[in-house]
């Protein structure tokens, strides 16, 4: 099974270049085709990528691949089904932390269906086609990362009590009213995410809190913002928050986060989610 294999240090934290390589834009930067089913800015498992291999004579092939793995140390994915131009197709891409930065290993292997020709056609077609979208690959992460380190940061807390997260439903704006978000907001000129978090809690909910670990990857968000979010606790557990500017706050066990109406970039965050309540004594 060929492989090919290109690597780059990104002078930028892990969680910023995970929110990097899961970024639609940089699935868009790699074809004028490509596109992806994500419904927000971050590749989610079961996610659709689509894109074309160019043949000979301006012919070319569709292809669809499907998000098999996500986490804060990279992405994998495979075939979407099995009739296509190969008979198998695997894209993993894996991140190390170093003392430099961000190490970024992008792999690519398939299996070719042509038989004796095979050999052929790989070095003609799928080789030529993999280097160059490795290559427009690295070069959308590594301007991606650039982006989100420079944009200002927006904090949410993932509060855990007895089992379950608080989640809480927007009054406003109207084309958001309604649907669900973790609590937070910006990070003031001079404020540390910590003392963000505990303000925009007690603005939002009446309640203080004691703020935890990083979890998930940074999330871009519209307007051009990043979104940082840390698991959280109660600071007082008989301080129950209250909705005080939002329609309504809920406290949501694992097994019911799907069912809510989250807003596009929390809908990233699910997995990380779960894994939080799962770890939750």
């Amino acid at each position: 099974m060929p492989v090919l294999r290109s690597t780059q240090l990104v002078d930028a934290p892990i969680r910023t270049v995970a929110a990097a390589v899961r970024d639609v834009t940089v699935v868009q930067a790699t074809g004028p085709r490509a596109s992806t089913t994500a419904r927000g800015d971050l590749l989610c498992v079961g996610d659709v990528l689509s894109f074309e291999v160019p043949l000979a004579l301006g012919a070319r092939v569709p292809m669809r691949t499907k998000i098999v793995r996500v986490d804060d140390t990279g992405l994998s994915s495979e075939l979407a089904s099995p009739d296509q131009l190969v008979r198998a197709l695997r894209h993993d891409i894996t991140l190390a932390e170093t003392g430099a930065g961000t190490l970024i290993t992008d792999s690519v292997r398939w299996l070719s269906p042509w038989g004796p020709i095979g050999s052929v056609a790989d070095v003609l077609l799928m080789r030529r086609f993999v280097l160059r979208l490795l290559q427009r690959r690295g070069a959308a992460v590594r301007a991606r990362v650039a982006e989100l380190r420079a944009a200002p940061v927006v904090v949410a807390a993932a509060i855990v009590h007895k089992g379950h997260i608080l989640a809480q439903q927007r009054s406003y704006p109207e084309h958001l009213a309604g649907r669900w978000e973790l609590p937070g907001g910006r990070v003031e000129a001079g404020e540390t995410d910590d003392a963000a978090l505990v303000r925009e809690c007690v603005e939002e909910l009446g309640a203080r809190i004691a703020v935890g670990a990083r979890i998930g990857p940074d999330v871009p968000l519209p307007k051009g913002y990043l979104m940082r979010t840390y698991a959280a606790t109660l600071a007082d557990a008989d301080e129950l928050p209250e909705a005080l500017e939002h329609l309504a706050v809920e406290w949501v066990p694992a097994d019911r986060l799907a069912e809510l109406d989250w807003l596009d970039p929390d809908i990233a965050l699910l997995p990380d989610l779960r894994a939080l309540l799962a770890e939750a004594p």
